[in-house]
């Protein structure tokens, strides 16, 4: 499933009924509602929360090395760019919570945020997002990364909404090592973003007006902005930046 939330801190709410306020003011006017769209790992912060999370636990010895091996083994692969299964290896670390409450495992991943990646945020992020947000539009990560990393942030940064991978709760409330639905990654980004976009605002009555990414995976997303940009971009995303005009960064 994708995770389309909003953190529960007083906040959170205010910046909701913000959020709130810029949809109805574009609608009132016949304008269509205008998203800028961040990517979360490489883009908003330095580094890659799940590579991140996994040394955390390793650290603390809560993933076994059989599992570590395969996740490195799987990191290689995605390095090398040969096809992978994301839900597979976000099942490998997920190992660490199975069978947890989820309350417990979200609070943990909380900690971690506050701790590991609260500091690697890029005040570039934060400064464009406060400045989309004051032109009226809808700012939104969206990301492959855990759902609670990213609601995490949302309540000390200035973005509106996310979508990002949720990981399913069995019926006792406890977490397993499955993906519910898809990973938000590659195309699936910007698919999630129509699924998002058509249900709140209506088919037709959004645009996406900006787009950031840092991965050559993130070009699908990037296409489809009226403004694209690539931030510190791997080198297949430079070079497509090169090709399209697309503004490159340095974050």
């Amino acid at each position: 499933m994708v995770a389309i939330s909003r953190g529960n801190s007083d906040g959170a709410q205010r910046e909701l009924l913000d959020t709130a306020a810029k949809d109805e003011v574009a609608s009132g006017a016949g304008c269509p509602v205008k998203l800028a769209v961040f990517d979360f790992d490489g883009t908003s912060i330095r580094g890659n929360s799940p590579v991140l999370l996994c040394r955390y636990l390793v650290k603390r010895k809560m993933l076994r090395k059989s599992v570590v091996l395969r996740i490195l083994l799987w990191g290689l692969a995605y390095s090398l760019r040969l096809p992978q299964n994301e839900a597979w290896v976000r099942g490998l670390v997920f190992t660490a919570f199975e069978g947890k409450p989820k309350a417990q495992v979200d609070e943990f991943l909380f900690r971690f945020y506050d701790e590991v990646i609260r500091e690697r945020f890029h005040a570039q992020a934060d400064e464009t997002m406060r400045r989309y947000g004051s032109e009226g539009c809808v700012v939104m990560v969206v990301s492959a990364t855990f759902e609670p990393i990213v609601l995490r942030a949302m309540e000390h940064h200035p973005f509106d909404c996310q979508i990002s991978t949720r990981m399913r709760v069995a019926p006792d409330g406890t977490y397993t090592t499955q993906v519910d639905g898809a990973c938000i990654e590659g195309a699936e980004k910007l698919a999630a973003i129509h699924r998002f976009a058509d249900a709140r605002y209506g088919a037709g009555r959004w645009v996406l007006e900006a787009a950031y990414g840092d991965h050559h995976s993130d070009r699908t997303l990037l296409s489809a902005a009226r403004h694209a940009f690539a931030v510190d971009p791997d080198r297949p995303l430079r070079r497509t930046a090169a090709r399209f005009g697309w503004t490159v960064l340095d974050w």
